[in-house]
């Protein structure tokens, strides 16, 4: 059971924190996130009022809750909980889209009286399995929900020109929003353009923007009807 203090919250994407700390302030929760968008002002304001008590939530990426700095941060606050999300990249399974995920094993090493928290909505027995031993979770309670998304559909089509066949999907649903996808940040760009050439109105996303342009174009996507964010899995 957590106790009185901040309980920090490890997430692997930037806009996902962005979006949880905006709805959670909205409730009245004491929440911030420390990440590569803010400017030195704002992180030392964040870092403070971790340290004086002033703080809820705080979530940071697994890259900077690693680093010396930011543990020697956590000595000096009250911790009432570590909660790691998306916890299925400390498996074997998992690790390859945030390597850094398997060295939060020193959140047990160096915090041992501080409970832990391990969430995820994608993983099987042997999955969970994994994540227990490699976070050194020991004989953890278990509670597991069912994995049926009855509002997520799949289908697969056979690829002929991508282009077109992106444009005419899009087209039945013009108006609305929704989320591209592509492997790499070139590909973001030259669709994104290729969309607004098309009529569609279409921002890009990923991690070679700028901290500003990206912040703004997500604001942009909750903010406005029928927008595409063209993007990598940064988002």
């Amino acid at each position: 059971r957590a106790g009185r203090g901040v309980t920090v919250v490890v997430s692997p994407l930037i806009a996902l924190m962005q979006d949880q700390v905006s709805a959670l302030t909205q409730l009245g929760v004491r929440a911030a996130m420390l990440n590569s968008t803010l400017d030195f002002r704002t992180a030392t304001a964040v870092e403070r009022a971790m340290r004086e008590g002033q703080l809820d939530l705080v979530y940071v990426a697994p890259e900077r809750l690693k680093t010396p700095g930011f543990i020697d941060l956590l000595g000096r606050c009250a911790l009432a909980l570590f909660a790691i999300d998306e916890a299925h990249c400390v498996s074997q399974w998992g690790h390859d889209f945030r390597p850094d995920y398997l060295e939060l094993r020193i959140l047990h090493e160096r915090f041992p009286a501080v409970p832990r928290l391990a969430l995820t909505a994608t993983a099987d027995e042997r999955t969970r399995t994994d994540i227990a031993a490699r976070l050194a979770l020991d004989a953890p309670h278990w509670f597991v929900g069912g994995f049926d998304r009855p509002n997520i559909r799949y289908t697969v089509r056979a690829r002929g020109n991508a282009r077109t066949q992106l444009e005419s999907f899009l087209a039945q649903f013009r108006g609305q929003a929704g989320i591209v996808y592509c492997m790499t940040r070139r590909k973001v760009e030259e669709t994104a353009e290729a969309l607004c050439a098309a009529g569609f109105n279409a921002l890009p996303y990923h991690a070679g923007l700028d901290a500003r342009t990206r912040a703004d174009n997500q604001t942009r996507f909750l903010r406005e009807d029928g927008l595409i964010m063209v993007a990598t899995i940064a988002f």
